[in-house]
């Protein structure tokens, strides 16, 4: 070839995406993660030696082993003396023999035998410890004391391998045990044991052992993974069948599912706390210490189980709040209505169905405030929920005329919520006794169609919580009748957060908690009565719990009336000082005009605000109980529906019969194979749901 021409050489296939070049470096970095997962995952490399908080458990397992293992050998040698004791005596008295005699019933044939036999190993025995003994002497003589040390230091190893702790051997594990300890319960093979018998395993699977049980905070902690196809969720499920199996309350035990990075759904992470973790003197609220609060910040409402402050989130959501009387839902309300009065630039609408002086002192610092329980109080209620609609209809047209810059996504921002000159602050409708207002039955005539006040009150507060929090309404309620008649599906289904204090059933906790949360694990009928201001919380937002934790037990810090009332007056003094203080706290109760006909039509109030039909019972509360499974199974026993909504097999049966649900037998898998079961189809179920539906709608037009 002529000039600076050169041969063509043959080369590599080029892949899509691969670098061409003559110097590119080969990387070792696939290498290096090749090694580094299997020395993640392989089980031959200790747990210690893959992440440092292993290694530093191992460590303090190694001093603590150090610490105890003179006292520990001193236990094992005297239980070895005392086993070597006790098998030369059965030796040298011939229980062997006589036992085997006496199961050949020749017992008083071998009785000879038997005596020249035991004399024998007398004279073993005395000839054994005659020649020991003359051994030692010599061994004495010849090497000094340094024999005899090292021949009581191989007696002292034997004897301790003779008496180590091993369960089941005869002699060391007595007939009735003592109180268990935290200790012994977090062992592994313990563990293992309490899941086989709280039927959480197989009788033939095992744990896999993740983290190895340490102390964290007052409570020792562990994380396992559980056999393939088993699920965290049952575990959580069956959370008091484990505690039971530990001996410990199930208000000590926490468990939770390990999701995100280093989860998947058969790993279990449990938490056993060494006493009650909701008793003791009550934690004051660290809003009291606070200057001002950020509303946009979540509000500091309580500590878990394990002492963690679990702080709630407001801005974007809303919040219920359900108990019976007298378990602290007044002032668990008030705990997430105190961060908004301590920002200056929030605005409160606070209205308490209930009267008397639980928020007497918001009065001084509310845009609006109605406090009592007569028609007067639902009308001004309704009046101020009217003009809220017909504000954040505004707030939105508003937005609508922004930049981009201020405002990127029609939504409010922290800067748009403290510009005094836009009007959009966080606003917050705060509504104590709720039932009050949501049952008023005064008849009312809205858009040509006739509802009731209360029913009207709650297609407002609908409104308010569906389109509100994108324009910063944020909505409050609590309930002392969390029940399906008070708060109707259509409000209670678009609330966000939810808080259950102790309520009466299971299904009052779903109420106020979802449905189908009690076959979750989480029942807040099951607390104590004595855990005052303690309740399950369900967050719409990320706590300190994890941004993945379905629900947790909560203990809500304390505010007592003095403590409310500082804060209050806190909050009136902020606003002056900003210049925000309007509406009622300043005495402007007057009401403006209001668009009416345009909050009509934002409601859907022309098309009669269609409410959803009141299903005949049993079928509403089989309906309720499976929520979502209704689309997800084709079958349900009839033992399961009577189980749970504990009502009289022969009654329900027919009462669903006369609704148009028969039952038939269908097989179903169990623990024994295939067995055949009553039942109803799922299919049937919601067949009868579109005929009574459709029967109520059609009702209610030929009335019209």
């Amino acid at each position: 070839m002529s000039g600076g021409e050169t041969l063509p050489v043959p080369a590599d296939p080029v892949f899509e995406g691969e670098l061409v070049g003559d110097d590119v470096p080969v990387s070792r970095r696939p290498v290096q993660h090749r090694f580094m997962n299997w020395w993640m995952r392989s089980r031959r490399v200790p747990a210690a030696l893959k992440s440092r908080k292993a290694a530093e458990q191992a460590a303090r397992d190694a001093v603590a082993w150090v610490v105890r293992f003179p006292f520990r050998f001193a236990g094992a040698v005297g239980r070895g003396a005392v086993l070597a004791v006790r098998g030369w005596r059965r030796w040298v008295r011939v229980h062997d023999y006589r036992e085997a005699a006496e199961q050949s019933e020749k017992l008083a044939d071998k009785f000879v035998e038997i005596r020249a036999l035991t004399l024998f190993r007398w004279k073993v025995t005395g000839l054994v410890v005659v020649a020991s003994a003359a051994v030692l002497v010599v061994v004495h003589l010849l090497y000094g004391e340094v024999a005899l040390w090292c021949a009581g230091g191989v007696a002292a190893m034997a004897l301790a391998v003779t008496g180590r702790r091993k369960d089941g051997s005869p002699g060391r594990k007595p007939v009735l045990a003592g109180p268990r300890t935290l200790t012994w319960t977090m062992d592994p093979q313990v563990l293992v044991d309490a899941f086989r018998d709280a039927k959480l395993i197989g009788k033939d699977e095992s744990l896999r052992l993740v983290e190895r049980a340490a102390r964290v905070g007052d409570g020792w902690a562990i994380t396992v993974d559980l056999p393939a196809t088993r699920k965290a969720a049952d575990v959580i499920k069956h959370r008091d069948a484990l505690a039971s199996a530990l001996a410990v309350d199930e208000v000590q035990l926490i468990v939770e599912r390990v999701r995100g990075k280093g989860g998947h759904a058969g790993r279990v992470f449990l938490w056993v706390a060494d006493e009650d973790p909701y008793v003791g003197p009550p934690l004051r609220t660290p809003l009291v210490e606070v200057e001002w609060w950020d509303a946009w910040r979540p509000v500091p409402f309580g500590r878990d189980a394990r002492q963690r402050r679990i702080d709630l989130p407001l801005v974007w959501t809303s919040l219920l709040v359900g108990a019976i009387p007298r378990q602290g839902k007044t002032f668990a309300t008030r705990l997430a209505a105190a961060g908004l009065v301590l920002d200056p630039y929030a605005r409160l609408y606070v209205f308490d169905g209930k009267g008397g002086k639980d928020w007497e002192a918001a009065e001084q610092i509310a845009y609006r405030f109605v406090c009592g329980d007569e028609l007067v109080h639902a009308e001004a209620v309704r009046y101020h929920l009217v003009e809220l609609v017909a504000e954040v209809q505004s707030r939105y047209a508003r937005m609508a005329t922004l930049d981009d810059e201020v405002c990127p996504e029609s939504k409010i921002t922290p800067t748009i919520s403290r510009d005094l000159s836009l009007g959009m602050p966080i606003t917050a409708v705060v509504i104590d006794e709720v039932q009050v207002f949501l049952e008023n039955p005064t008849r009312e005539q809205i858009g040509g169609k006739k509802t009731t006040l209360g029913e009207y009150i709650a297609d407002l507060l609908a409104y308010l919580v569906r389109k509100g929090p994108a324009a910063g309404i944020v909505v409050i309620l609590a309930t002392q009748r969390p029940d399906s008649n008070t708060i109707p599906s259509r409000l209670r289904a678009v609330l966000g957060s939810r808080f259950a204090l102790r309520v009466m059933d299971w299904r009052d906790s779903n109420i106020v908690l979802g449905e189908q949360m009690n076959t979750r694990g989480y029942d807040a009928s099951t607390l104590l009565p004595s855990h005052k201001g303690v309740g399950i919380l369900r967050p719409d937002g990320e706590t300190d719990a994890g941004a993945d934790v379905l629900a947790m037990t909560v203990r809500t810090y304390y505010m007592p009336n003095p403590e409310w009332r500082a804060i209050c007056a806190r909050g009136r003094a902020l606003r002056e000082a900003a210049g925000t203080l309007a509406g009622h706290a300043v005495g402007d109760d007057e009401r403006r005009a209001i668009d009416s006909a345009a909050v009509v039509k934002a409601l859907g109030a022309g098309q009669q605000v269609q409410r959803p039909v009141e299903l005949p019972e049993p079928l509403a509360s089989v309906v309720r109980l499976l929520g979502a499974e209704l689309d997800e199974r084709e079958f349900v026993p009839t033992a399961e529906l009577v189980e749970a909504l504990d009502v009289e097999p022969t009654a329900f049966g027919r009462e669903m019969g006369e609704l148009g649900c028969r039952p038939i037998r269908q097989y179903v898998p169990s623990d024994d194979g295939m067995r055949r079961v009553r039942g109803y189809m799922t299919a049937e179920i919601k067949t009868a749901v579109e005929r009574l539906t459709a029967d109520e709608i059609g009702s209610a037009g030929d009335q019209a």
